[in-house]
């Protein structure tokens, strides 16, 4: 697919290219029908438009699972895998919005816009590329919330930002279709991101969730964000904004598409918990990623009742069930040192028919190993490999 171009964006925007929108987004498009749609296009529009007609279209059904309001959005590939999905932007904006006029800056297509606008704030949308503002403008009109955001064409990494009560920045972390992992090659540099506390002390920024916690400001609060069960992010809160030391934030989209929030911090302050370890019992605990990403486990422990199989490994167990919406719950039927003879040996005893197999701590394949011991009749079990007190042991779960 060509690139998009501002010429190639603003024919999408003319009434001619809205219904071509129109009419792509009512056809069942598929990687396998590229070419043959192309082709068709091609008989009524020249080939770059064709190829943005199509791509735009093709973005916004993938766009679906991250914006609700996405069969609007103009949007590209890269900016597209940048932006934060709609409920983890949202959960952000809440914490900004209270401060009223908001900077956003690195806008890209607007996915965090949108959500500052919508919960309240005056936004200031800066970014440098002019494509990608004009596509952040044309989004914002979209839905409606032109009132409430003011574009701006600037590169921070020459100009400092404009005056705002509360800075966001979510950095570029991509580089020829490479992600970037040192903060220090984020775009703008996250050491010339924190020097805009002199002039605005509330700053945010989104950061990968890999990030190395150590390369991060002591005195500021970082937060991974998991969303159903998936971690999508961390963020890095500076000076009012900041409450805690370290938090996991959980989002879960129920049954009729609301978001349910839990959230679990430790302050700088907090003694370190130490390890409490005990062999498996009737229930076996797996934390959410944020959870681990946070360091929050003994944390998760100590709310829950509930001890470490193994001091390195993100597993916890209690006799009883403590409903969380921290963690997955798996009650624990048998466990054993590990040797795969005698695993076999107990799956058989078991009945045990299609088998699902987890690991932490241990270099086997889960997936070839669930192939070699999974029967087509029985009851359905889960095999988890870990260790306990050090050493390699088999947890067999319902």
């Amino acid at each position: 697919m060509a690139e998009l171009s501002l010429d190639l964006f603003h024919w999408l925007r003319s009434p001619v290219g809205q219904t071509l929108l129109a009419e792509l987004a009512e056809r069942p498009l598929a990687a396998t029908q590229t070419l043959p749609e192309l082709e068709r296009l091609r008989r009524r529009f020249s080939p770059a438009q064709a190829a943005a007609a199509l791509e735009l279209a093709l973005l916004r059904q993938r766009a679906a699972a991250k914006f609700p309001a996405a069969a609007k959005l103009f949007l590209t590939r890269e900016a597209l895998e940048q932006a934060s999905a709609a409920p983890v932007a949202a959960q952000r904006a809440a914490r900004l919005a209270p401060y009223g006029q908001v900077a956003d800056l690195g806008c890209g297509i607007g996915g965090d816009t949108l959500a500052l606008a919508a919960a309240g704030a005056h936004v200031c949308a800066v970014e440098r590329d002019p494509l990608r503002l004009a596509l952040c403008q044309a989004n914002v009109a979209a839905l409606g919330l032109e009132g409430r955001v003011t574009p701006l064409l600037r590169d921070l990494l020459t100009t400092p930002p404009p005056a705002a009560n509360a800075l966001f920045c979510d950095p570029g972390r991509r580089a020829g279709g490479r992600r970037r992992s040192n903060v220090e090659d984020y775009e703008p540099p996250l050491a010339h991101v924190l020097a805009w506390r002199s002039q605005t002390p509330a700053l945010a920024l989104k950061l990968a969730p890999g990030v190395d916690v150590s390369a991060l400001p002591p005195d500021a609060e970082v937060e991974f964000v998991a969303l159903n069960g998936e971690l999508k992010e961390a963020a890095l809160w500076c000076g009012p904004l900041a409450t805690t030391r370290m938090r996991a934030t959980l989002l879960h989209t129920r049954e009729d598409g609301s978001i349910e929030h839990h959230t679990l911090a430790k302050d700088a302050l907090d003694a370190p918990l130490a390890a409490r370890i005990e062999p498996p019992a009737a229930f076996l605990y797996e934390p959410d990623p944020a959870i681990i990403r946070a360091g929050l486990v003994r944390e998760l422990g100590a709310l829950l009742g509930a001890a470490q199989l193994d001091a390195e490994i993100a597993y916890l167990t209690s006799p009883k069930r403590v409903a969380t919406p921290f963690a997955r719950v798996w009650p624990i039927i048998h466990w054993q040192p590990f040797n795969l003879k005698a695993l076999r040996a107990t799956l058989r005893e078991l009945e045990a028919g299609v088998i699902t197999v987890k690991k932490r701590g241990s270099p086997l394949d889960s997936d070839q190993l669930a192939r070699q011991l999974s029967r087509p009749h029985g009851q359905p079990l889960v095999v988890v490999l870990t260790k306990h007190a050090g050493k390699p042991v088999v947890l067999i779960c319902r």
